[in-house]
């Protein structure tokens, strides 16, 4: 089924040749009618009152020459995000996938040190690492993923969406996807890196899974792919967690923790990245300020302070790191 802002770009074929910026806004369950629904973790496809809960959403701007990346985006859908991503010549996507799960699955007291892992995993890839759930491939972040860029792949050919497609359109080429997601959504992306090869990992406010220890098994994407980006009121940061994290999963190999409000773009050419521009104390502020939004940093004219910072965290080069430096041993400090 074509959507509706699909067709309408069906119908005036002239944009195509000049070039636009594309957005499109497609159910999961309209690409896919075999698309599941979980009530027991809270993923669905829509509410109990019938509204759709599986939107997704895609962009992209071929006024731009392409640098052949697609980026997932993890949580809700973040069109200023999107829109930057694009105007750097990465297409991307947005997901639906299980998130919901966090405040029903895992509550065991203390929790093990591999199930949450192990959760996000089993949402990621839709294979067997839980026994919390059972998520089929097809509504996984790879399954749906997958559907999503053969759909447009078929019905936007100006996007080249092809691009992110093998031979037989059968996986996509996990080594053009970054991986990019916020605060959940950047800890199910960093779990799911370590799972599988990608291009990129951009992480804002997070990762974080307390006492959990998946940060520190090898990982198939390498460590100086992983970039993160977070602000110093978060409670996550005031508490270790992302600091723990970012340790763990040998971040500290490739420069120190960087201010960027009191450094400039390549910011020492650093994986670790944090503000602390005033924020009235408030933690949830925080945690929403590092992607573009009502809460991010502005200049008094209303312009994004951060505009380079997440120019940095989505396009330099992957093999320009920084002076390793030492542990914190932020893991011991967790509380």
């Amino acid at each position: 089924m074509i959507s509706r802002a699909l067709l309408l770009f069906t119908l005036i074929p002239t944009l195509f040749a000049q070039g636009e910026h594309f957005k499109f806004k497609t159910r999961a369950s309209e690409i896919d009618p075999k698309a599941g629904s979980y009530p027991d973790i809270g993923f669905v496809l829509q509410d109990a009152k019938g509204k759709a809960q599986d939107f997704q959403h895609a962009s992209v701007d071929t006024r731009i020459a392409s640098k052949g990346r697609l980026a997932i985006w993890l949580m809700a859908p973040k069109q200023e995000l999107m829109d930057r991503i694009n105007s750097y010549g990465i297409h991307a996507i947005q997901v639906h996938y299980a998130r919901q799960w966090f405040s029903k699955c895992c509550q065991q007291r203390p929790v093990s040190e591999h199930c949450r892992g192990n959760m996000r995993l089993e949402a990621a890839t839709g294979e067997d690492h839980s026994d919390e759930a059972a998520i089929a491939v097809r509504d996984s972040i790879k399954g749906r993923a997958l559907l999503f860029v053969k759909h447009l792949a078929k019905e936007h050919p100006a996007g080249k969406w092809e691009q992110f497609l093998n031979s037989n359109q059968s996986d996509l080429l996990w080594e053009k996807v970054i991986l990019t997601g916020a605060s959940h959504g950047s800890t199910t992306a960093s779990r799911l890196a370590k799972h599988t090869k990608v291009a990129r990992v951009v992480a804002f406010c997070g990762p974080r899974d307390q006492y959990q220890s998946w940060q520190a098994l090898p990982s198939k994407t390498p460590n100086n792919r992983f970039f993160g980006f977070t602000h110093v009121k978060d409670m996550g940061w005031k508490e270790f967690h992302y600091q723990r994290s970012w340790e763990l999963m040998g971040l500290h190999q490739f420069g120190p923790i960087v201010d960027v409000d009191k450094s400039q773009p390549p910011f020492e050419n650093t994986r670790r990245l944090v503000t602390d521009f005033d924020v009235k104390g408030n933690a949830g502020h925080a945690h929403s300020s590092v992607t573009p939004g009502s809460k991010s940093f502005k200049d008094e004219k209303g312009a994004y302070r951060h505009e380079a910072v997440w120019r940095y965290l989505f396009t330099h080069p992957v093999d320009k790191v920084g002076k390793p430096v030492p542990s914190t041993n932020a893991a011991k400090k967790i509380k």
